[in-house]
């Protein structure tokens, strides 16, 4: 079963590489799949890649990291109190709509050209999708779970570690998951727009230079991080819900 997720990839690469190669598919508008890896290969060689995934990968773990703990820690107070949910979401959904790129100009102008303001737009992307995910999981508990719960000498904090988020536990992981895919479309946007390293510093320049294989190979090694991080968060939605594996 897993290997059908193969055949499309595979098909497009080899119909891709043949009308690269028969001259339909002009080299400096979609060059050749091989032309894209040996792309990959001297940046690998070099270390250059290495360098801007590091960079990369830097910048989400921290931003995904702070916007996924402030999404926990609001989604679990306004799911536990009702005043404070009608205090704070309405404004919360309002500022959700507003585009990634959006937030550029305000974090350049607080925070400066410097990492921070990067990490903060991409905590900005994992927010929303944690806090919205995880507060509608807690909404939708049973309420007798809770009075369980109570029953048993849970209370505050207490109550919301053993009792809510493992009860929203499979919407707070879709949530992560959500917040995840976000992370690297921000990380995108904050690299395009002021970098001196990172895979989007790698599409700006090859931008810059005319070569789009170079363009191309950091949008396939974007994807290629991408699918392995969530990958990664499947497997712990597999290992903390063993019974949905099942």
């Amino acid at each position: 079963m897993k290997t059908r997720g193969l055949i499309v990839p595979g098909v497009v690469v080899g119909l891709w590489e043949l009308m690269a190669r028969v001259g339909v598919l002009p080299p400096n508008w979609l060059p050749a799949p091989t032309a894209i890896g040996l792309t990959l290969l001297e940046l690998s060689r070099s270390g250059e890649l290495l360098e801007h995934v590091v960079s990369t990968l830097t910048r989400l773990v921290l931003g995904f990291a702070l916007g996924a703990a402030f999404g926990t820690l609001l989604g679990v107070s306004c799911g536990r109190s009702e005043k404070l949910r009608e205090l704070l979401d309405p404004s919360l959904q309002a500022l959700r709509s507003i585009p990634s790129l959006a937030w550029v100009p305000l974090f350049l102008l607080w925070l400066g050209i410097q990492e921070t303001s990067k990490v903060a737009l991409i905590a900005v992307g994992a927010f929303f999708p944690v806090y919205l995910n995880l507060l509608s999981g807690i909404l939708a508990i049973d309420r007798r779970l809770v009075e369980v719960g109570v029953m048993n000498g849970y209370g505050g904090w207490a109550l919301s570690r053993h009792v809510l988020v493992p009860a929203a536990l499979p919407a707070y992981l879709t949530g992560l998951r959500s917040g995840l895919g976000l992370s690297w479309m921000f990380v995108v946007a904050a690299e395009l727009l002021g970098a001196s390293r990172g895979l989007g510093y790698l599409m700006v320049d090859g931008q810059s230079t005319s070569r789009i294989e170079l363009v191309l190979a950091a949008i396939f090694s974007f994807a290629l991080l991408g699918k392995l991080s969530d990958r990664l968060l499947q497997a712990l939605e597999t290992k903390l819900q063993p019974w949905r594996a099942a």
